[in-house]
């Protein structure tokens, strides 16, 4: 590895910035092909990027910068010449982009849901109203109650964080 980034002209710093580079260009051009002029449509456009970001990239997602940030930067982006415009969202891009983290909730509901989901199937089958538990599947049942769990977890930490930080 170390030979064909000597051959290429260094340590291989160059062409991780060319990379970077390449991508916030490109971003940047699908940013100002909409119609930017209002706040509304710059927090869309902005989404729209975040989108693509995540729906390019599998695996990992990145987090959407919050409203206060965004209007931060549609004041910079209105106060600056043209000229400036494609610094200012590359280093909001370079500061925003930030991988989307899993907390503690989310991993011990995890690892806790489908031992907790094969409890409850079997607990429930020896329950008369619940016997249709028994027509469905291990395979299905576990992966379904792990997911809900999952989903339910991350909702009710959205509404929390929404009730103590109001916009």
């Amino acid at each position: 590895m170390g030979m064909i980034m000597s051959y290429m002209g260094g340590s291989g710093e160059g062409l991780a910035s060319q990379a970077l580079s390449l991508v916030s260009g490109a971003l940047y051009d699908q940013f100002l092909e909409k119609e930017v002029k209002s706040f509304d449509a710059f927090h869309t456009a902005i989404l729209d990027i975040f989108n693509t970001i995540n729906m390019a990239l599998p695996g990992k997602h990145y987090d959407v910068p919050s409203n206060k940030e965004i209007k931060n930067f549609f004041k910079q982006w209105n106060e600056s010449k043209e000229e400036n415009k494609k610094n200012i969202f590359t280093d909001f891009m370079i500061k925003y982009v930030n991988i989307s983290k899993v907390d503690d909730s989310m991993m011990i509901t995890g690892i806790v849901a489908p031992p907790a989901a094969m409890v409850a199937k079997r607990s429930g089958q020896s329950v008369p109203q619940l016997s249709a538990l028994k027509v469905i599947p291990d395979v299905i049942f576990v992966p379904t109650a792990t997911i809900l769990a999952l989903i339910a977890v991350k909702v009710t930490k959205r509404m929390s964080i929404k009730k103590m930080h109001p916009i």
